[in-house]
């Protein structure tokens, strides 16, 4: 969730780099548009990851460390398909852009870039399992704890912070997702 902003900010430096521009006015603008999809893919990341994270909490499934690890797992695959689908239109919507000529395009062409790169690196770098599990369990972990039993027990959701309000790893959790 948290890395999907440095993710596309990387893609977005390494583009307008790669093309030339200077950092004008209108390449801040396309960064300031990057952050905001960017921001907007790390939120749908935490509401198929919650989705997930309360449904089993109901069904009383959410007990041991590798109870969480699948529920991340269903929650980052069922977010591939939303993720595919915003870097589909965003790219498809901004190559015309880079590959015009004319009158305005060059300023144009600086506000695409940040977006293109971003995009790209984005999907590329969260579509990793590594990559997508790391952001993944970032979330769950600042929402929940888990005791230091050695089973692993979760203990009760009312009674944790919210994840925006602690982000707190335990490294019982990574133990588990290296399996």
């Amino acid at each position: 969730m948290l890395l999907s902003v440095p993710f596309a900010l990387v893609g977005g430096v390494w583009l307008v780099y790669l093309l030339g521009y200077n950092l004008s006015v209108a390449v801040r603008v396309g960064f300031i548009a990057l952050a905001g999809v960017a921001a907007e893919t790390g939120v749908v990341m935490i509401v198929y990851l919650d989705e997930v994270y309360d449904r089993r909490l109901a069904d009383g499934t959410m007990t041991t460390t590798r109870d969480l690890y699948d529920a991340i797992i269903e929650g980052a695959v069922m977010r591939v398909r939303p993720k595919m689908m915003t870097v589909t239109a965003i790219i498809a919507g901004l190559l015309p852009i880079m590959w015009s000529h004319g009158s305005g395009t060059d300023v144009m062409k600086r506000i695409a870039a940040p977006m293109v790169g971003g995009m790209v690196t984005s999907t590329i770098l969260t579509g990793k399992r590594h990559a997508l599990l790391g952001s993944s369990c970032l979330s769950i972990l600042g929402d929940r704890w888990v005791s230091d039993d050695t089973e692993g027990a979760m203990a009760s959701r009312s009674s944790q912070p919210h994840f925006l309000t602690s982000l707190i790893c335990h490294p019982s959790l990574f133990s588990a997702a290296s399996r």
